[in-house]
């Protein structure tokens, strides 16, 4: 899995950061957290195709949230996409869409918009669930929990060679968790050639939010946790004024769910040197990064 930072400011461009925009590589697979203005320009830098199979989860309608779209599918239509596309946002994502589509022209592949209703999955698929819960911020917004499920523990075929197990259909069954018995009486135990099984990977997104026990609850042991931190604890009143958090205040989200490391983002366009919201956050946790546009992590299981 690869993380790829493409916008990363507060509540306005600057020289340096474009507006809200995350986007995560997963295998052949497009997944995005919120789409300010300018993503397909930074899609462009990152190199990063516009036709791949793409879900995106929009947090709340704040135009550096979500003014991305309407360019964004412009450039799908002009490149010819013809996959669908799955948008999954807050109510008013609807009206939004066919809004700039009345003027602009609507998208010349399927999309599919499924607008949040109440917290819990809103996707569940074959690898992985997206998880929402409420942000602390202008209602509606949300916060997102991308969870992938349990991998496979590692299947050791040396062992079942010398168990004398014919490979196929028997050591589909092993790899699945089944106990096989063989011709001559023989059972040979799953658990003897196959590794116990690995825990997915974990991503929390907090779109905008003051500090928020539901969101840390879900965010318990992630292997990331992108939080926003626009103010430093100077400005702690305007942050709660606002609805947003300060740097050291998600350091002690990202401390209270017990995760591995934590990137602050929406970093507000008053911190041309954001040196002052690292210093903070990293007295709390240390495990902190400030995310850069186009910055890139990768995640191993």
């Amino acid at each position: 899995m690869e993380v790829i930072f493409l916008g990363t400011s507060g509540s306005m461009p600057t020289q340096r950061r474009g507006a809200s925009a995350i986007a995560i590589k997963r295998g052949r697979e497009l997944i995005f957290f919120d789409c300010g203005e300018g993503t397909q320009r930074r899609m462009v830098e990152a190199r990063i195709g516009f036709r791949r199979r793409t879900r995106m989860f929009i947090s709340h309608l704040h135009g550096d949230h979500v003014l991305g779209l309407p360019g964004l599918l412009q450039t799908m239509n002009l490149l010819q996409r013809e996959r669908p596309l799955y948008v999954y946002g807050p109510q008013g994502l609807t009206e939004f869409i066919e809004a700039f589509s009345s003027v602009l022209g609507g998208p010349s592949f399927p999309l599919h918009v499924h607008e949040i209703l109440s917290e819990g999955k809103i996707y569940e698929g074959p690898e992985y669930d997206v998880t929402a819960v409420r942000a602390d911020h202008d209602d509606p917004t949300w916060c997102f929990i991308l969870e992938e499920h349990p991998r496979p523990g590692r299947f050791h075929p040396e062992v079942a060679q010398a168990q004398r197990v014919p490979e196929g259909r028997l050591w589909h069954r092993l790899q699945h968790g089944e106990d096989v018995r063989l011709d001559n009486g023989t059972v040979v135990r799953s658990e003897d050639v196959v590794e116990p099984s690995r825990r997915g990977l974990k991503v929390a997104y907090s779109g905008d939010t003051r500090p928020s026990k539901a969101f840390t609850d879900v965010s318990e042991c992630a292997d990331l946790m992108i939080h926003e931190a626009t103010f430093d604890d100077s400005l702690a009143d305007k942050a709660e004024e606002n609805a947003h958090s300060t740097s050291r205040e998600a350091a002690e989200v990202a401390k209270a769910a017990g995760v591995k490391m934590l990137v602050l983002t929406h970093i507000s366009s008053r911190y041309p040197d954001p040196g002052v919201l690292l210093e903070e956050a990293r007295s709390i946790f240390p495990e902190t990064m400030i995310a850069e546009d186009l910055m890139s992590l990768k995640l191993e299981p």
